[in-house]
């Protein structure tokens, strides 16, 4: 593909590493060839690269696919999926996951990212719902500010909540930050 026909979001095959093309800026001096300016990150660990290319150059459009996949398992440092259509599953490393494992609870549909059938990206629903399996005491006292404490919820993470909070609440929870938003249902 020719660079003056990448665009942002294109996904491209940059020294063997596939990137997402986050912005383009285009500038033509008043001699010689145009520059193309790329901000690129990477989709297997997120880290952001900027390359310059002149035009006439040609560079790697890659394909990317998603698909809806089921969470089933975890053993060892590996997590088992389901495909939601072809009930075909795949086992995928720890490293691909990150930080979302702490919010993904067995049976949850998450977004799979796929570079010619390898996962390369797993995006969780953008809230779910938890239930709190233990709390830290919390004291009251006279303050202006709210007061949090931390609760751990059944995926094992532990995040900050308001101190009315219990254990055997069932919460809603941001996956983008991890902050907790309501309390979905309150234990009787």
């Amino acid at each position: 593909m020719d660079i003056e026909d990448v665009r942002k979001n294109v996904k491209l095959m940059i020294e063997g590493k596939p990137f997402n093309v986050d912005d383009v800026d285009f500038m033509k001096p008043g001699k010689g060839r145009a520059i193309y300016r790329l901000k690129l990150r990477n989709l297997r660990d997120g880290t952001t690269l900027d390359r310059t290319f002149h035009s006439s150059e040609t560079v790697q459009e890659i394909s990317i696919g998603t698909e809806e996949e089921q969470y089933l398992y975890k053993e060892g440092d590996n997590y088992f999926f389901m495909n939601t259509e072809t009930f075909e599953q795949r086992s995928i490393p720890q490293s691909v996951i990150g930080d979302k494992a702490a919010f993904m609870k067995e049976g949850i549909i998450v977004s799979m990212t796929l570079m010619a059938d390898e996962p390369i990206e797993v995006t969780l629903p953008t809230f779910v719902e938890l239930l709190v399996t233990g709390s830290e005491m919390a004291t009251k006292t006279a303050t202006i500010s709210p007061q949090n404490k931390g609760a751990r919820v059944e995926t094992g993470a532990t995040i900050s909540v308001p101190i009315f909070i219990k254990e055997g609440d069932i919460l809603k929870i941001d996956t983008r930050t991890g902050a907790y938003v309501e309390r979905v249902n309150a234990k009787k």
